[in-house]
């Protein structure tokens, strides 16, 4: 607590947003692997499941492309604060009893819980833009990967959580308990957040959502295909895969998917080391190309090994570690160059805007991973996934260059 009381007070502000959002990433990561395992169990079919999670997506999208504006006029810590509150208000519509779980019902609190994600999301990410000066580009590199590989490397352990707890307290059991401990988080939020944080100067207007900025517009474009060819397989398909085909329990798909989140998000969190600031340099569109380009070939290698006479765990296990080593070090570098391109005052209009796109592509590849993987199978959602960041390649190739060193410090 000394240590906490020399830092500044925007520093403080912007742990307690933090920290917000990692105690949200825990339930999120656990809420998905619950849905997904659970109603597997029940006997819905790949597309059932995908349907659940229509409306997360669908919201995702609009509360991205109005949260910012919202955060803007209003402050991040009313955004955190309603994300928090939705977040909890979600996990409680799943605890009814069984005979109440329809598909609507589940995808109403599945849209509670895409706004409440989203909102967080802009928050946090928000937040770090108003820390850093801009003349400082590698600090915010920094800043950026660490928040965004703590951020799914917590994911992977709700993963894991998620698993767990179904087996050991059941579906309601597990939900009562998460919804219990974020609502007292959700109270010290209300209480200790800063009321000011992140408004603009110039009250923006509606209209201001889209972004006039044509990096920003060819980002959010990337963006969108790079996180529809992560999703088109990994959200349904693979548990899926893992569950019917493997025939692994839910410990081990949830154990599975768990380590690999995590193990994503460690990644995430060295990508400066690995894309330049070591040599002091921040990355710009150049590197996001070609390191999309790297990652375009790798799905489909997975899926020609699932066509060979190949063992099907040892090329689906080994791809998924390597796929998800180089996605991280793309979506790390993502992250950092939409905060870069962002404008300081009302970032979050910005921001918003850029994880509309990526709600989009989240979507698009939650739909395609249940109608794909049910009518053609896993190999189908692999080239699927290779055509998209091939897509994601070509249009960053349009980004910005460097036309001056930047400060690395």
């Amino acid at each position: 607590m000394p240590a906490l009381s020399t830092l500044s007070p925007g520093v403080r502000q912007y742990l307690l947003v933090t920290g917000n959002y990692w105690a949200f990433t825990l339930t999120d990561g656990a809420l998905r692997m619950l849905v997904v395992l659970h109603f597997h169990s029940l006997g819905y079919t790949p597309l059932q499941i995908a349907a659940l999670f229509l409306f997360y997506e669908i919201f995702g999208v609009i509360t991205n492309l109005v949260g910012g504006y919202l955060g803007a006029r209003l402050g991040l810590n009313r955004t955190m604060n309603i994300g928090l509150g939705l977040q909890v208000a979600a996990l409680l519509m799943l605890t009814v009893p069984a005979a109440w779980l329809s598909i609507p019902w589940v995808m109403g609190a599945q849209a509670l819980s895409g706004i409440a994600k989203d909102l967080n999301k802009m928050s946090a990410k928000s937040s770090i833009k108003l820390l850093v000066p801009d003349s400082q580009q590698g600090t915010l590199y920094k800043w950026v990967a660490l928040l965004t590989g703590s951020k799914n490397a917590l994911k992977g352990v709700g993963f894991f959580l998620g698993g767990a707890l179904l087996a050991l307290l059941g579906f309601r059991g597990a939900l009562m308990l998460m919804a219990a401990l974020l609502a007292l988080i959700w109270l010290a939020s209300l209480l200790l957040l800063k009321k000011d944080l992140g408004k603009a100067k110039a009250k923006p207007r509606f209209r201001d959502i889209l972004s006039k900025s044509r990096a920003i517009n060819i980002l959010s474009a990337a963006r969108l295909f790079l996180f529809g060819a992560r999703d088109v397989w990994f959200v349904v398909a693979l548990p899926v895969y893992l569950s019917s085909v493997f025939g692994w329990d839910f410990w081990m798909v949830g154990g599975f998917l768990a380590a690999w989140v995590i193990g994503y998000g460690i990644v995430q969190s060295f990508a400066p080391a690995l894309t330049g600031k070591a040599r002091g340099q921040v990355p710009d569109g150049r590197a996001a190309c070609v390191w999309a380009a790297l990652l375009a070939g790798l799905p489909a290698a997975i899926a020609l090994g699932l066509y060979s006479d190949l063992s099907a765990h040892g090329v689906l296990l080994g791809g998924l570690l390597l796929f998800g080593a180089l996605f991280a070090v793309n979506s790390s570098l993502h992250s950092y160059l939409i905060v870069s391109y962002a404008k300081e005052d009302g970032v979050s209009l910005d921001v918003g805007f850029y994880y509309m796109s990526n709600a989009m592509g989240r979507l698009l590849g939650t739909l395609l991973s249940g109608w794909v993987y049910q009518a053609y199978g896993l190999e189908a959602c692999l080239w699927i996934s290779s055509a998209f960041v091939l897509l994601a390649a070509l249009i960053s190739i349009g980004l910005p260059r460097h036309q001056a060193p930047h400060s690395a410090v």
